[in-house]
């Protein structure tokens, strides 16, 4: 409930947070994923044209996406796809089941973009894009489904993902419930793999 509350007081903190500060909406993370606040309905354009963004992972409750926000249908309308990974912001991670989801859709696009770099007889018909991942404001929620992605993508332990990420997005802010979020996600799909 609390979250619901102090939805829209904190979505207008992040937008005057972006004006009078050096924070961006969205930054690259890497050559296939953008970190970044609600898309609003009129970024829509900029984001597909400008931004190459053929997929959205949001990380919002129904509530936080019904009056700003693009549905499904609209993403669709620009021939990108749409995730949900609903997870209640603040007090909350997202759980092994969605972190592993939203990991396994980034690849899609991420395997595709290496795919057809190095091989232009692919059979995958996706062109190569962008992946916009978001919550409210792209510090907490957002930022632990790009760490589990960036730690399987690289190897990385959590420490490693969250100091790149904030290399690129100084304003991300992780609470104990996140990190524990990234330490299980990397005990369960990195840690053997590294060995």
């Amino acid at each position: 409930m609390f979250a619901r509350v102090t939805f829209y007081p904190t979505l207008l903190y992040n937008i005057l947070m972006e004006k009078i500060t050096s924070r961006n909406w969205y930054d690259r993370i890497d050559e296939t994923v953008i970190l970044g606040a609600l898309p609003f309905r009129t970024m829509t354009k900029k984001l597909v044209e400008k931004e190459n963004v053929k997929a959205v992972i949001s990380m919002n409750e129904d509530y936080e996406l019904a009056l700003l926000s693009n549905s499904e249908k609209d993403w669709k309308k620009y021939n990108v796809e749409f995730l949900q990974l609903s997870t209640t912001d603040i007090f909350e991670a997202p759980c092994q089941k969605k972190l592993k989801i939203g990991v396994d859709f980034i690849n899609k696009f991420h395997c595709t973009n290496r795919t057809l770099k190095n091989d232009n007889h692919s059979n995958d018909t996706r062109e190569m894009g962008t992946v916009y991942v978001h919550c409210k404001a792209g510090r907490t929620r957002s930022a632990t489904l790009v760490g589990c992605y960036l730690m399987m993508k690289n190897g990385w332990i959590p420490e490693e993902a969250v100091d790149y990420m904030k290399s690129k997005r100084q304003h991300i802010l992780l609470h104990r419930v996140q990190w524990h979020a990234l330490r299980l996600f990397y005990e369960t799909h990195i840690q053997n793999h590294r060995q």
